[in-house]
């Protein structure tokens, strides 16, 4: 009986949050709760419920502040000249400047917000592919490609939510995916190689200009379609080009100190938040409204992980998920069980694309880690597994950032996944068999 009321737990779950019928954090803090009502867990709930947002809490504060620090950083416009000097290298030659797309894109994204990327590297490079005749899709699918890899960073969405769900530490899950996730970086670069030549090939053949690319300005190329404006004048007062070495040099120390592990992540972040604010905005009042600008976006990130740890806490607190994974396992054949973290890998794309990583994340990944470690598969193996199919499940409908992406491309959702769902797929295989290397996924 109880592994019926898991199951039914987690399809509900799934159902309201696929209809929209409520929002993640509403699902997962009331429905867990009604079931653990119905189930007869009345009395240990509400020790269950606050042992799972303690356990989340370090994934939280190092959300809120990583969220923070990157806001100021990009307000303060630290990548401003990386992107002015990609687009001068580029400028003029398609192969340069879908090359450069994958560079730039790859870098920003490291901030672990997919939309701030989308916005800093479209306005960037769409001015410049529609002067050359590029295709927008191009573009859309080199981003989407380099953010479903460097969204896997400690302080961005994936890695936070399997980190709350499995009582992981998300800096952890971060250094084993770092290797693959390193590879995948260059092989979309290469990807994008591949494409320029075919681009640079057409352009040559096409189009015959009456004045230099070279000399082509992206100022020249009026974005049509795209609703991206100029920087007001309040955006530019931010702008703090005199200390951009310094806030590099910090953001820099705290990257090294991170997979160093000089210090905890969520601590260094803190840290950097404060050192961040007196640099660029010692005032007081600066500062209020630094924080408050960003604040919207990080607290309906911690929001979400502190529900999450609501719904881990009864989850595993109670013997539902024992139940659901006793149940799966008398499905699974002996001989299959050494191979879950191979399954996970394997549905995490699919299922990231198909019920979005919500879904996938707080419903499915828990039975599944229960499941493994009846098999004696530790939980971070599973957890690490289940980010593998993010690049590809980062393109699906449910994911809210791909649709700022096509709007401001002027694509379709169609075309996205027509064009850039193989090239996805790599990576997928590169994260699996790099996996297999380090001995994150077993095969005997």
């Amino acid at each position: 009986m109880l592994s019926i009321l898991g199951f039914a737990m987690i399809f509900t779950f799934l159902f309201l949050i696929m209809t929209k019928r409520t929002s993640p954090f509403l699902g997962l803090t009331l429905v867990p709760i009604i079931f653990g009502l119905i189930g007869g867990f009345g009395q240990e709930l509400g020790p269950l419920m606050i042992e799972g947002v303690i356990n989340v809490a370090p994934t939280a504060i190092l959300l809120l502040f990583a969220i923070l620090y990157f806001g100021i950083m990009l307000d303060t416009g630290l990548f401003d000249p990386l992107t002015s000097k990609i687009i001068k290298l580029a400028k003029g030659d398609p192969l340069k400047i879908i090359v450069g797309t994958a560079v730039l894109a790859g870098l920003i994204g490291f901030d672990g917000d997919g939309s701030t990327t989308m916005m800093i590297v479209v306005t960037a490079f769409l001015p410049l592919y529609k002067k050359m005749g590029i295709s927008p899709i191009i573009l859309a699918s080199i981003t989407i490609m380099q953010i479903g890899i460097t969204t896997l960073v400690p302080w961005g969405g994936p890695a936070g939510r399997v980190a709350s769900v499995l009582n992981l530490d998300a800096t952890e899950l971060y250094l084993q995916m770092l290797p693959g996730m390193l590879i995948s970086l260059l092989y979309v670069i290469g990807v994008a190689y591949l494409i320029g030549l075919k681009e640079r090939a057409r352009y040559k053949k096409e189009t015959r200009q009456s004045y230099s690319v070279a000399e082509a300005s992206i100022m020249d190329a009026p974005i049509e379609s795209a609703t991206i404006e100029n920087i007001s004048t309040e955006v530019q007062k931010l702008k703090r080009p005199k200390m951009i070495w310094l806030n590099f040099f910090l953001s820099a120390v705290i990257m090294v100190a991170i997979v160093l592990e000089w210090l905890p992540a969520p601590i260094l972040f803190i840290i950097g938040t404060a050192l961040a604010l007196l640099i660029n905005y010692p005032g007081i009042i600066d500062q209020r409204v630094r924080v408050a600008a960003h604040a919207p976006n990080a607290l309906a990130v911690v929001l979400m992980v502190l529900a999450a740890g609501i719904f881990s806490g009864i989850f595993k607190g109670t013997p539902i998920s024992e139940s659901m994974a006793q149940s799966l396992v008398t499905l699974i054949p002996t001989e299959m069980g050494a191979y879950m973290a191979l399954f996970t890998a394997v549905v995490s794309a699919p299922a990231l694309f198909l019920i979005g990583p919500d879904g996938f994340y707080f419903g499915i990944l828990p039975v599944l880690a229960e499941t493994a470690a009846a098999y004696n598969i530790d939980a971070l193996a599973v957890g690490t597994a289940s980010l593998y199919g993010t690049p590809f499940g980062i393109m699906g409908p449910l994911v809210a950032s791909v649709y700022l992406l096509i709007h401001i491309t002027g694509i379709t959702l169609g075309e996205l996944h027509k064009h850039a769902a193989k090239w996805s797929l790599g990576i997928l295989l590169i994260y699996i068999v790099v996996g297999v290397f380090l001995g994150t996924i077993s095969l005997w």
